[in-house]
């Protein structure tokens, strides 16, 4: 088993007033198409939301997947990391994937699953570009999780993950997609004009 954790967590505070997470990919919320494609590799799919009454939380009715509320995701992803980690079953390995990224497939997550197969020495594996930049989705080991339970504010994972390059392996993924998150109104009008609705 390796929980699949997908935040989605955020204010989407640049969007304006729209919510990056509701956006439509495929006919659909991004963040719905999202959890079902992590949903169909048959590992347990949980979702780090700001509530269980929020908008988010609706768009992934009938989901088989579990809602983890992050009363502290104000404070910033790293609080959002801390506590939804903090709630995920114990497990050899888990993964963390942004809810904003509509180019990551089920195909791309199974490709950084079974990188901690192929190179079991590691302690971390992601997704990077084809031309080496590491992006996501990632994959830690569970030896990793005493260290989420440090972080605060909006630091995210970075400071976490930075004494580890040594112990990462990169897992490239076509083109950008790895660092493909969109976080305003110019990205997804720029990605749609490239991919379609």
């Amino acid at each position: 088993m390796t929980p699949i954790l997908i935040l989605a967590a955020g204010t989407s505070s640049r969007m304006r007033g729209r919510d990056k997470l509701l956006e439509e990919v495929e006919g659909a919320p991004v963040l719905r198409v999202l959890a079902t494609r992590a949903a169909s590799l048959g590992e347990p799919v949980f979702v780090a939301l700001p509530a269980l009454d929020h908008p988010r939380a609706r768009a992934l009715t009938g989901l088989d997947v579990t809602l983890l509320p992050i009363p502290a995701a104000p404070e910033g992803m790293g609080a959002t990391l801390r506590d939804a980690v903090a709630a995920l079953p114990d497990a050899p390995r888990f993964m963390v994937l942004l809810g904003d990224m509509p180019d990551i497939g089920a195909a791309h997550m199974k490709s950084v699953l079974d990188a901690a197969l192929t190179h079991p020495d590691q302690l971390i594996w992601r997704g990077c570009t084809e031309d080496g930049k590491p992006g996501h989705p990632m994959l830690f080991d569970t030896s990793l999780r005493r260290q989420f339970a440090t972080l605060s504010g909006d630091d995210g994972g970075r400071a976490l993950v930075a004494p580890y390059r040594d112990r990462t392996q990169l897992v490239p993924l076509p083109g950008q997609i790895a660092r493909g998150d969109l976080d305003t109104p110019e990205d997804w009008d720029t990605w749609r004009a490239r991919f379609g609705p």
